[in-house]
């Protein structure tokens, strides 16, 4: 099975469609493209208009939900990429991902939280996509989201 049909796979386990317009919240641009480094804005878990996780984990957010969120997250980073290149073949490795999760000052499981981004990026680009990660907790993120997501790929020519 293909990289590209892993995704779509995910995106069906999921019950959200990332193939449209991905939309952003800002004046700013989802991916920059230096050299072989693919650059990748912070994703927030929105589909079409939604953000479908928000709120504080450890309050009304549970870490099950935390950890949807942080997959949708890099669902839609996935989804950049692959407007971007074409395919999500020419994924050389995901470098680096940091993880944001508007949480609770009592919430310690952040890297739980990351796990739901890591299970997919492995998932979808098998050895590519094994990563180094920073994950940490915040106060506030935008438009409420529970999680947000930012990562730097190798591409490949």
């Amino acid at each position: 099975m293909s990289t590209d049909q892993r995704f779509d796979d995910w995106a069906h386990r999921l019950g959200y469609a990332f193939d449209g317009e991905i939309k952003i919240g800002g004046n700013y641009t989802p991916v920059v493209v230096d050299g072989h480094l693919a650059y990748v804005s912070g994703q927030v878990p929105r589909v079409g208009d939604t953000v479908v996780v928000t709120g504080r984990v450890g309050a009304e957010v549970s870490l099950e939900q935390a950890q949807r969120a942080a997959q949708v997250c890099a669902m839609r980073a996935l989804a950049l990429l692959r407007q971007q290149f074409g395919s999500l073949d020419r994924v050389g490795r995901i470098l680096r991902i940091t993880v944001f999760v508007q949480c609770t000052d009592a919430f310690t499981q952040h890297s739980e939280v990351a796990d739901g981004a890591s299970a997919v990026l492995s998932d979808v680009l098998g050895e590519a996509g094994r990563h180094t990660r920073t994950s940490v907790g915040v106060f506030q993120l935008p438009k409420n989201a529970s999680v947000e997501l930012d990562l730097i790929a190798s591409m490949q020519a």
